[in-house]
């Protein structure tokens, strides 16, 4: 069918028939060529421009080239229209995606205005509008950010429109794992338009479920064995689903096939090879992208007008690899600070990745400073950012703050969702109040948005927090009942709340009933399990559970030998400890910094210090770094008591100064009790005979009387101790003094122990225990 070109007078020649090397009919798709009758082509040519088609005709195949036309000016547009409307295409910016929009169109002639407003085209070839801000964002309805943005063209959000024979390929390809059987059935598809819109639509919304296998196979057909030509798109989910599956070698591999395939890659083609390298943890081959980057991409002078454009989505790509690989905090906090140093505006996505990252590592302060620092840089904040803030402040449990930007979304008129209520739950959660996070979730159903299954999962967490474990399993029915599946998040929420509460029985019932439902428990499940039967000292099904994971198909790892080492420990049995760590070489499982300290606890306990620092230079020598907790292990292993003291044996030292005596409780002991929070002190000019108790230390584990070790009068109490209870932990012997005396029988201090036996004794208690 031929089309009809009509020309205007312009200051220089115009287009004539299709003489342009990228033909201008193929701009249109097959199907609605049929139904133009006539098609209005306007340009001027003043400037050089380069358009990259893929960004809007993802569709077309042998679009994957680019236009360019050479003129002094930097305006041009174009205009394809037929009687009814017209599609207004403005390109005189270099933005990452071409602004556009839609408006009545009668007759020839020129667009004078156009409304920027959203579209898509419909499974028929349709053009229809629609307005961003009024899709709904409820249950699947959410616009935030699982349109595939790299390369597809798709405006995020907006899902692809499955064909009837997309949807049977996406359900074929979905069962089938033989590459073999994928080629043929996909070779029996005719070469057509139709045909390559099916194959790239399925591969989005592959790619929208995050399923990489299958977008390797449909991928990996299009581009050798298929006839249809090369393009970005496809190399683009390629490269993205090689980076996922930690396989950076082929995705270099793909890049060169890129380049010798004459396809130009695009910023987004560097920003998925940036974040394959990443992901691999291969920081310095990703530098050597943004080099090849500026060598190919990015010509001199055009580097002033793109380093913005083209820096953030690489720099963004960046510090998503960097934060999704763990470890790498620091230096996706450095490379944030060096895009604002090379000049390199951060976008609403910049700050949304720099939020979410500090917000993960519990700096709060970080993540609000941001989005302080993001408003004054006049750069709006979208529902994913307050999503993101919301979350940062639910992690530390300070709902207030919380509160405060879900008000402040609504003041700027954004409608919430379910993210956003699931993230406020989750800060009334975290901080203890289990009815507040229930308020959260009737006020969302309230306002209409549908809660998912993880609104239900946090509503069982904060349930089981609280310690109300038959409240959580109520949750977990009611979700059932509504038809929503459990997954295997719900159950281990479920198993946590009626762990804390030491219920085997039950635990033992959840881990069948996920069998049942064809759950099977995996190794995290049986860890929780093995830790449940370690704190009740069920140490006979700790190593039955034990057993059945070296047959069965989940497999103990490092953190399961962490739970045994650390139980075992605890019980004293140093021996079994050691079998254990044994165990962890043979397997050929790296020991972490949980697997050493654990390891070193067992000896701590029975104050056996000199094998506790042999234990950490050989922790030192494997190159493991030492934490916070190794510090105390090692604390408590060399501390404990002191030569000039006497003891008694139930566990108080004294202090001799002339006819007065100070009391305290010894280390051993402050160690036994846990963290102190409530200290009772005698009152001044009291009376206290040796043996009898004169006051009580409450610690979070238990209440024990203090009791005297000598008699004699009261003459000063530690009233620091009302306020600040915890130097009893750490100050034992200094700021954490009891009472002082003026004894009144200075012969019982004889019957007192020395450092030396008081020691012995220790050991022989804990021998006992």
């Amino acid at each position: 069918m031929k089309m009809k070109v009509k020309t205007f007078t312009s200051p220089e020649p115009l287009l004539n028939g299709y003489s342009h090397p990228c033909d201008l009919l193929s701009i249109l798709h097959e199907q609605q060529l049929k139904k133009e009758k006539s098609v209005t082509i306007q340009y001027r040519r003043e400037q050089y421009i380069s358009i990259y088609t893929t960004a809007l005709f993802q569709s077309s195949p042998h679009l994957s080239g680019h236009v360019r036309t050479h003129s002094h000016s930097l305006s041009r547009w174009l205009v394809a229209g037929n009687a009814l409307n017209c599609l207004f295409i403005d390109t005189s910016s270099f933005q990452r995606y071409l602004r556009f929009g839609v408006t009545h169109f009668n007759g020839g002639g020129v667009v004078k205005s156009c409304r920027k407003e959203g579209f898509v085209i419909d499974e028929r070839g349709k053009l229809k509008r629609f307005n961003k801000k009024k899709l709904s964002r409820r249950r699947c309805g959410s616009l935030r950010g699982r349109g595939w943005k790299y390369g597809s063209g798709f405006v995020d959000g907006i899902f692809p429109v499955l064909s009837p024979i997309a949807q049977k390929i996406l359900s074929f390809i979905q069962r089938e794992t033989d590459p073999e059987k994928v080629a043929d059935v996909l070779g029996t598809l005719p070469s057509t338009h139709a045909s390559w819109d099916d194959l790239i639509n399925v591969a989005v919304q592959l790619r929208l479920n995050k399923k990489w296998d299958p977008i390797v196979l449909v991928c990996e057909w299009i581009l050798r064995r298929s006839s249809f030509q090369p393009d970005v798109i496809c190399f683009n989910l390629l490269i993205d689903a090689y980076g996922q599956k930690l396989r950076y070698k082929e995705a270099e591999l793909l890049y060169v096939q890129l380049l010798e395939s004459r396809c130009v890659p695009t910023e987004d083609t560097y920003a998925l090879l940036v974040k394959a390298y990443c992901l691999a943890g291969l920081i310095e081959k990703a530098e050597a992208v943004l080099i090849e980057m500026q060598k190919h991409h990015v010509t001199p002078s055009m580097t002033k007008m793109l380093c913005c454009c083209v820096g953030a989505t690489v720099y963004n790509a960046y510090i998503e690899g960097l934060t999704k690989r763990k470890g790498n905090t620091e230096e996706a906090i450095d490379v944030f600070q060096r895009m604002k140093r090379e000049r390199c505006k951060p976008t609403t996505e910049t700050y949304n990745l720099m939020i979410n990252l500090y917000g993960k590592a519990s700096k709060s302060y970080m993540s609000w400073k941001l989005f302080c620092e993001m408003r004054s840089h006049q750069c709006k904040p979208n529902i994913c950012t307050y999503t993101a803030l919301v979350n940062a402040f639910a992690r530390e449990g300070l709902c207030q703050k919380a509160e405060e930007v879900f008000e402040q979304l609504q003041e700027d008129g954004l409608e919430p969702d379910v993210y956003v209520y699931n993230a406020l739950m989750e800060a009334y959660s975290r901080a203890g109040y289990p009815y507040g996070a229930a308020e959260i979730f009737s006020l969302m159903q309230h306002m209409g948005c549908e809660p998912d299954r993880a609104s239900y999962n946090i509503m069982v967490d904060a349930y089981g927090r609280a310690g109300l474990h038959s409240d959580a399993e109520a949750v977990f029915e009611q979700m059932k009942k509504l038809g929503i599946v459990p997954t295997m998040k719900s159950h281990m929420l479920l198993l946590a709340a009626y762990s804390r509460a030491r219920d085997v029985t039950k635990c033992e019932a959840i881990v069948k009933e996920m069998s049942e439902n064809g759950v099977e428990p995996d190794t995290f499940v049986l860890n929780s399990m093995l830790n449940l039967y370690g704190r009740l000292g069920q140490f006979t099904k700790m190593e039955k559970t034990l057993a059945e994971m070296e047959k069965g198909p989940c497999a103990a790892d490092i953190s399961t030998y962490n739970i045994l080492i650390n139980v075992y420990g605890k019980a004293g049995y140093l021996e079994r400890v050691e079998e254990l760590f044994e165990e962890v070489k043979e397997r050929k499982l790296r020991p972490d910094v949980v697997t050493w300290t654990s390891r070193m606890g067992g000896y701590s306990r029975k104050k056996l210090y000199v094998k506790c620092l042999e234990i950490f230079e050989e922790m030192i020598d494997s190159g493991c770094v030492p934490d916070g907790g190794t510090a105390k292990v090692l604390l408590k292993a060399c501390a404990m008591v002191l030569k000039d003291l006497k003891y008694a044996d139930s566990h108080e030292w004294v202090k001799i100064d002339g006819n007065k005596a100070t009391f305290g409780i010894t280390d051993h002991a402050q160690d036994h009790l846990g963290d102190v929070v409530y200290v009772e002190l005698p009152d001044l000019g009291r009376s206290v005979s040796q043996g009898e108790s004169f006051g009580a230390v409450e610690s979070v584990k238990a209440t024990s009387d203090i009791n005297s070790p000598v008699s004699g009068k009261v003459v000063e109490v530690n009233e620091v101790l009302t306020e600040s209870p915890g130097l009893v932990n750490t100050s034992p012997y200094e700021e954490g003094w009891i009472i002082k005396v003026e004894l009144s029988d200075a012969g019982e201090v004889e019957k007192l122990m020395d450092s030396d036996k008081y020691s012995k004794f220790c050991e022989e208690e804990d021998a006992k225990h």
